[in-house]
């Protein structure tokens, strides 16, 4: 049986004056008890024990509850609280460190304090609520909020921490001045919520934490919308993030799964994996990212599967020591890179779909900076399709480019492989080698080009075997000043232009072609300077004045003149 009580600030018949007072009158019965209070400003601290349910007679925002200092309600035991407005000032305004809170219809305001603390022994339910400035946290506790706003935090709108379990769903968080919700060595689960406007990540996963996020919006975010670091793991599924720096962020070791999301408008980077951390993200959109749409860099690990990226900067980048796997993706209408490999990163694509980007890849680096593609289709590019330079070094197996000036190039002391590739209509040539670059291409088609099928110059190597070059209006080859190499079994088809015009320095191996071999001699090398040595001089030894010297003279005139005189002898 539920014992009632009433409060009422003008009293009454059998009314409290204050609500501590039916409390306390409650406790003394030990039932269960239902205290409905009339509208008011309460000025005093609730302590609650036992199972108790606290009212806000005539409905929500009806019945302020708090000091000018210190806490509004202190739960232990089995409360619930529906409708009243709670007020804390430099303390925690609603704590509960044991036993079961439940909050509905309720305004929490907190000043220079925790707006909710939930203890390692609490279980607190949130619900249909406001909270507004103050923290609400969760420490080792349980908890669940649903359909809840949070506004204007002065810290984390949400903390997760110590072991707390902690699911948030269908609710609002905006303007924190650190993170909407922050989960450490805990779990958290975010649903169905918003966030906007938060000073550093919107969601952060910290200190081995589990995060699960799910059909959320994030906008307007200083930082990343979600960020994963110290080993947290997670997933993010069917969230879109929007005018964040980052998107979705992870470093230092974490390893989130991200599934069906949509990054627009990150300032900096849409997908961004760093130090170490991994992640697997799968059929995500990734568009109009200010600086890179996919970035791995310092040892990071991304795998990217059935992703699109369009519009912005660079597609997809892996520089720093990072290393990242990435297939069956689409990447179109970039200002520049679609994909770019960098400074010691190995980056493997597999059935890509490159278009309408200036290049498909770059790479530079040192020795260990490689690049693998495999079953990828670039189209409509302006400079070439693939570029590898430095000391880099890029495999192609079934590779295609088409619409574009150049298909393939190696440049500086990089090294590219081609095995079973195909260069379509385009303007400049299929594959070209500059610097010391070296190409060994193994059963490439070169069709319609404008130029060349293939050219070296400087004193780069290019070694063709089971090549097919048709219609290429300048020739099938071209070899140029220094360089050199070796084409084997290759056949020069059309009827524009040479077969081959070298230098000399060019093995042709069973070639088959109508066309003519043009033998153009490189040009001589200027002849070393003359370098003349004179070795027939004086030697002196000390002083000498007023003399004069000169040798190798077909005539010497010697004058004498002694002191006083001035005529020759």
């Amino acid at each position: 049986m539920v014992a009632r009580y009433v409060v009422s600030p003008h009293g009454g018949r059998r009314a409290h004056r204050d609500i501590s007072s039916a409390l306390h009158a409650a406790a003394q019965r030990g039932r269960p008890a239902l205290v409905e209070i009339a509208p008011g400003r309460y000025e005093e601290t609730l302590v609650v024990r036992g199972e108790v349910r606290l009212v806000a007679a005539e409905g929500p925002g009806t019945v302020v509850v708090g000091r000018h200092r210190g806490a509004a309600l202190e739960a232990a035991g089995r409360v619930r609280v529906h409708g009243l407005t709670l007020v804390g000032r430099d303390a925690d305004a609603v704590a509960c460190p044991a036993g079961t809170l439940t909050l509905e219809h309720t305004e929490i305001r907190a000043t220079g304090g925790v707006a909710l603390h939930a203890g390692p022994h609490a279980s607190v339910t949130l619900r249909d609520s406001v909270v507004a400035h103050g923290r609400t946290l969760f420490s080792g506790a349980a908890g669940l909020v649903e359909r809840c706003r949070f506004t204007d935090a002065a810290d984390n709108a949400i903390a997760v921490v110590a072991g707390a379990r902690v699911r948030v769903g269908d609710s609002r968080i905006e303007g924190s001045r650190i993170h909407g919700l922050r989960v450490s060595d805990a779990q958290a689960e975010v649903v169905g919520c918003e966030l906007t406007g938060t000073g550093r990540a919107a969601l952060m996963a910290d200190t081995g934490a589990h995060l699960t996020v799910a059909d959320c919006v994030i906008t307007t975010v200083h930082a990343e919308g979600v960020m994963f670091i110290e080993q947290s793991r997670g997933s993010v599924d069917r969230t879109r993030v929007t005018d964040a720096r980052h998107g979705i962020a992870a470093a230092s070791g974490a390893d989130p799964v991200v599934r069906g999301c949509v990054l627009a408008d990150c300032r900096d980077t849409g997908i961004n994996v760093q130090t170490d951390a991994r992640g697997r993200f799968e059929d995500c959109e990734v568009l109009d990212s200010g600086n890179v749409a996919v970035f791995a860099t310092d040892g990071g690990a991304p795998e990217v599967r059935g992703c699109r990226v369009a519009r912005g900067n660079v597609g997809i980048a892996v520089t720093g020591g990072a290393r990242g796997r990435f297939a069956h993706s689409t990447v179109e209408d970039l200002t520049g890179s679609a994909l770019r490999v960098w400074d010691g990163s190995r980056g493997v694509f597999e059935h890509l779909r490159v278009e309408r980007c200036p290049t498909g890849l770059d790479t530079r680096g040192d020795g260990g900076t490689t690049a693998d593609l495999a079953d990828t289709t670039f189209r409509d590019f302006r400079l070439p399709a693939v570029t590898a330079a430095g000391q880099s070094r890029v495999t192609l197996r079934r590779v295609t480019a088409e619409r574009g000036t150049v298909g393939f190039g190696v440049a500086e002391d990089a090294q590219l492989f081609v095995y079973d590739c195909e260069v379509r209509a385009v303007t400049g040539g299929g594959v070209g080698g500059i610097g010391n670059g070296r190409l060994l291409a193994r059963n490439l088609t070169v069709t319609g080009s404008e130029g060349v099928g293939i050219s070296a110059k400087d004193s780069a190597y290019l070694d063709v075997e089971g090549g097919d070059f048709t219609d290429c209006a300048v020739a099938g080859a071209v070899f140029d000043e220094e360089s050199s190499g070796r084409l084997a079994e290759c056949s020069v088809s059309g009827e524009r232009g040479a077969a081959v015009v070298h230098n000399g320095r060019v093995d042709l191996v069973a070639l088959r072609s109508g066309l003519r071999v043009v033998h153009r001699a490189a040009p001589p090398a200027a002849p070393a300077p003359t370098i003349v040595n004179r070795f027939l001089g004086p030697v002196i030894h000390g002083d000498v004045h007023d003399a004069q010297f000169a040798w190798d003279n077909d005539h010497v005139s010697q004058h004498l003149r002694t002191e006083g005189d001035d005529s020759p002898r």
